[in-house]
């Protein structure tokens, strides 16, 4: 089930309604069986996956917390934890790593949100290693893996948050709801009126790279870098907007993305903060991090972000090299700026206004540059699309008056300028601040406006959300 399908505008009041009317002792499990027929409602067979993950983590979780001795209790952990890893590696890349030691690939990969809800086990299990949670309630385990917001596409929870919040959060909160609904409504508008709006320009050029004309590309690039971000951030704002209906607060995923006036602000503080908070803690640290020297934090940067590329890489057709490429490259721009950073502690060109504008233009560019590779079907595609862009941009001052922008390019560019203007308004104070600091009257003139946006501009019979599938 999805969001933005009809089935879960039912689904939702009948899960609101059971809430409210159970008392507090029968809501989690009320909402354990809510979420397990959000995930399998479509497939039945995903609970298999699910409950596979979910099995493995609660018994590794169990017997970490019976261990008599840290080394037992290590073993526990590193078991779960590795099976748990190699598991996904192996339904991941399964067509591409099976037949080399003699075995049949399996007839599927592994269903939409198995990767994402697998990190948060594996965190989890971590988390008892280390020592920072106790093997919780078997309830609330199964709650933290199975709620239904954000199962498919994170953000990737981590349980030292989510699950001491249980016993005090599920009732009714007003004050929570309230934002909830300002971000569930903010997602549907990012997901269906932005970037299901800039789908089709994008889907028509990047399918044939090697016939469309230089300035389709060209828009669809940038077209592109707009779509998904809206697409993954989308998600994110409903998932945290109805886990906060339900009195849950899920961390922010995403700020502002490309407000950034640096790559490695870009990832670590406002794209898909989650997952680059589990790369951080799981596998850079204890990699060494930043704290044996240059040359080898470097290695470190790279090694992260080539495993953050082979992780979106196994989609069940072989290996896509445009992901690793893509991770690479941004490797390779965090990098540059570690050892940049190394050189001078001061922001290039200084700290004037003007300054911060060029390198918010500089970090954008060189993350739609790496977006190609991402986007492209194939690597050679991505080079084919790279290389005809940079061969017209002498000629673009002549092609762009004769260019015939049509219906969905303007609609497309007055979206993304819309996003960019409140972005820009709400970089300091959040959007919600400053609703509420507005007359009632104005503020029911923005909800019926928002609402209006999606029923009119919104394409419903658009494709799910991009990142379900990794």
């Amino acid at each position: 089930m999805s969001f933005t399908s009809p089935g879960f505008f039912l689904f939702l009041p009948v899960v609101l309604l059971g809430f409210a009317l159970l008392p507090t002792r029968g809501r989690v499990v009320w909402l354990i069986l809510a979420s397990l027929a959000f995930y399998g409602g479509v497939a039945p067979s995903d609970l298999a996956y699910l409950g596979g993950v979910a099995v493995v983590g609660l018994g590794a979780g169990l017997g970490a917390g019976r261990a008599a001795t840290d080394s037992a209790r290590k073993v526990w952990v590193r078991s779960g934890a590795g099976l748990l890893i190699a598991a996904l590696v192996v339904l991941k890349f399964h067509d591409a790593l099976l037949p080399n030691i003699g075995l049949r690939p399996l007839a599927s990969g592994p269903p939409a949100g198995y990767s994402f809800y697998t990190f948060m086990v594996v965190a989890h299990l971590l988390d008892i290693g280390r020592g920072k949670i106790a093997p919780p309630a078997p309830a609330h385990y199964l709650l933290y893996v199975t709620w239904f917001p954000k199962i498919l596409a994170g953000p990737i929870e981590r349980s030292t948050r989510f699950i001491p919040q249980i016993p005090q959060a599920l009732r009714p909160r007003p004050d929570l709801a309230l934002g909830g609904a300002v971000l569930v409504l903010g997602g549907l508008i990012k997901k269906l009126v932005i970037a299901d709006n800039l789908a089709p320009v994008v889907d028509a050029a990047f399918a044939i790279p090697a016939y469309a004309a230089p300035l389709d590309l060209i828009i669809a690039a940038y077209f592109f870098a707009f779509q998904i971000y809206c697409d993954f951030s989308g998600y994110s704002d409903i998932a945290i907007g109805l886990s906060a209906l339900f009195g849950l607060a899920l961390s922010r995923n995403f700020h502002h993305a490309y407000l950034s006036q640096t790559v490695s602000g870009f990832w670590s503080d406002r794209w898909h903060i989650t997952l680059g908070a589990w790369f951080r803690d799981y596998v850079y640290v204890p990699l060494g991090g930043s704290h044996k020297g240059v040359i080898r934090q470097v290695i470190n940067l790279m090694f992260v972000f080539a495993i953050s590329g082979l992780w979106h890489a196994g989609l069940g057709y072989g290996v896509g090299w445009g992901f690793l490429v893509w991770g690479l490259l941004n490797g390779l721009y965090v990098s540059v700026g570690v050892v940049g950073r190394r050189i001078t502690t001061s922001p290039i060109g200084g700290t004037s206004r003007i300054m911060a504008v060029l390198r918010v233009l500089l970090t954008f560019h060189l993350i739609g540059l790496s977006w190609v590779f991402f986007r492209a079907e194939t690597l050679a595609d991505a080079t084919t699309i790279l290389t005809r862009i940079w061969q017209a941009l002498p000629s673009l001052p002549a092609l762009v008056p004769h260019y015939p922008f049509s219906a969905d390019h303007r609609l497309g560019a007055a979206l993304i300028l819309g996003l960019l203007a409140v972005e820009l308004a709400s970089e300091r104070t959040p959007l919600s601040e400053r609703l509420a600091q507005w007359p009632r009257a104005a503020r029911w003139a923005v909800w019926y406006a928002g609402l209006a946006l999606v029923l009119v501009l919104g394409r419903w019979q658009g494709d799910g959300f991009i990142y379900m599938q990794f």
